[in-house]
């Protein structure tokens, strides 16, 4: 999530999002020039953001924590984006900078396209690696093998990896980014459009759920964490909000449930914070929410009852096991949770 023109130009133009500009990989042999090593880099995140709850939910069943440090942000933007105002003096205490935006520049000066999260940076030059999030989570999944818990799940197992793209490219552009093209519409044609994209998507998603717990296979995959961001957002901000309103997600009993057995599950529910998420999209979005009045609701309690979905069957992790407690100076504050 990035933004490029500051808070007041959001909804003022039609909504597209940008391919990421700089799509370094750090992989195993470290053929773009970063290798995979333990705490060589930052991981930055808002925990506001959808598409970093990715990285953070992906880094947690993994086990990547000491691997991968993690720094969260201010749900708040400012128009230079993302900064570390939650960090004592304002800096983050591992890269010294105030705002994301230096690492991007300490990488390109000038660079084209907007500050965005998640971002891996290296710490020791302060150069942003990689702001490419459709393929940071794969390579955590796949590249960063060797530094996995005992126990971690395959999350993208090669057996079900056509499946799984098929089935995010539609979850993608109809869900993920279809509810950002409707809530920053600037025309009704073009907003039907959005609207109507997201809630077809969610109906085959509800068919397909009806009789197996997980998206692809009998496990969590990759399929699985790209959904739950949006879903886990959807009645606090995309329902009225981004004005996605034909149902809210806990009218649909089976895509309600599944969030919800994703929600209890360790590693979903314990990075979500839903005081960060309704902060940023009611406060930063003024084009579309010019009072920046958040609201109280809705009800969160909802997350923490019984779901039924292990009547499916279905392994969470595999052969593996579930992630240990959440690492301290890591857990969302009470403010965040049901």
């Amino acid at each position: 999530m990035s933004d490029t023109e500051g808070n007041s130009a959001y909804g003022k133009k039609s909504f597209k999002r940008s391919k990421s500009h700089f799509s370094d990989r750090v992989t195993a042999d470290g053929r773009d020039g970063w290798p995979v090593a333990a705490g060589r880099y930052r991981l930055v995140v808002s925990r506001a953001c959808p598409w970093a709850s990715r990285a953070v939910i992906s880094r947690r069943l993994l086990g990547l924590e000491d691997a991968l440090p993690m720094a969260v942000t201010d749900p708040i933007q400012d128009d230079r984006s993302w900064r570390f105002t939650l960090d004592p003096g304002g800096r983050d205490p591992v890269l010294g900078i105030r705002y994301l935006a230096e690492a991007y520049e300490a990488r390109e000066p000038g660079h084209p396209g907007g500050v965005s999260v998640p971002a891996v940076v290296d710490v020791d030059s302060g150069r942003l690696v990689t702001n490419d999030y459709q393929q940071l989570t794969l390579d955590l999944a796949t590249e960063w093998r060797d530094l996995h818990r005992e126990g971690a799940p395959d999350l993208y197992p090669d057996r079900l990896r056509d499946e799984i793209d098929e089935v995010m490219e539609g979850v993608y552009e109809d869900v993920n980014n279809g509810v950002y093209r409707a809530g920053f519409a600037t025309g009704q044609e073009e907003y039907a459009a959005a609207y109507e994209g997201v809630f077809h998507r969610l109906e085959l998603l509800s068919e397909r759920l009806a009789d197996r717990r997980y998206l692809v296979g009998d496990t969590i995959t990759e399929a699985d964490i790209r959904l739950f961001t949006t879903l886990v957002r959807f009645d606090a901000v995309y329902h009225g909000h981004f004005k996605c309103n034909l149902h809210k997600l806990t009218e649909d009993r089976v895509l309600w449930a599944y969030a919800r057995d994703l929600y209890q599950t360790p590693g979903f529910g314990d990075t979500v914070d839903f005081d960060h998420i309704k902060r940023h999209y009611y406060q930063v979005h003024e084009g579309i929410n010019p009072t920046r009045v958040v609201p109280l609701g809705p009800d969160l309690s909802g997350w923490l009852t019984s779901h039924g979905r292990e009547e499916l069957g279905g392994r969470p992790f595999g052969d593996g096991s579930p992630p240990g407690p959440v690492r301290g100076g890591e857990e969302v504050p009470a403010a965040g949770r049901p």
